[in-house]
């Protein structure tokens, strides 16, 4: 069986600052008709930053949440930028280090469901640490350095619920145990 959807029809319900959000009228595999409400995101990048064996995490207030998080740097690919370009800029504005020898690790959806954003997850243990801090101007974040087992261990206690840390933190566990 076919499982392709076909779009008949796609009404831009919002076009916001970081997102657009599209109503697509759609034909079904068994040929009936649904709505699909679908975020359009220009995409991410994540990056993993490990000095003398301890992890990078930053922790800021996410509105749609309510409430902070704790993450591994990462912010949203602009316009025509290159993700590597990307990933270097936020590492830097998140966190005052830059780092020329970042790798990429995996690339993955975050919620296909009804969102098309598209991480780049990179990892870098070539941290050099810059003048100053310069995040974007309506963002404030705290920094927080934990070993692996630390980590694991807050992921455990429910203080880091972020699913691009959870992934990044997987896979360094795994490269650590080879």
């Amino acid at each position: 069986m076919d499982l392709t959807e076909h779009t008949l029809q796609k009404e831009l319900i919002m076009d916001g600052k970081v997102i657009k959000v599209e109503k697509h009228r759609v034909t079904l595999p068994n040929q009936k008709e649904s709505i699909r409400e679908v975020v359009k995101h220009p995409g991410a990048v994540a990056i993993l930053a490990v000095k003398d064996g301890k992890i990078l995490f930053v922790e800021q207030f996410r509105k749609a949440l309510e409430h902070t998080l704790i993450e591994i740097p990462a912010g949203k690919v602009e316009s025509g930028e290159e993700r590597m370009k990307t990933a270097k800029r936020e590492l830097e504005e998140e966190t005052s280090y830059t780092s020329e020898q970042l790798s990429l690790v995996h690339e993955f959806y975050v919620s296909p469901g009804f969102c098309d954003e598209y991480i780049s997850l990179y990892y870098t243990d070539t941290l050099v640490e810059s003048d100053e801090l310069k995040p974007d101007d309506d963002e404030f974040v705290k920094h927080h350095w934990l070993t692996l087992d630390e980590a694991i261990k807050w992921m455990k206690e429910g203080k880091i619920e972020d699913a691009k840390t959870i992934i990044a933190l997987m896979h360094f566990q795994l490269e650590q145990n080879k």
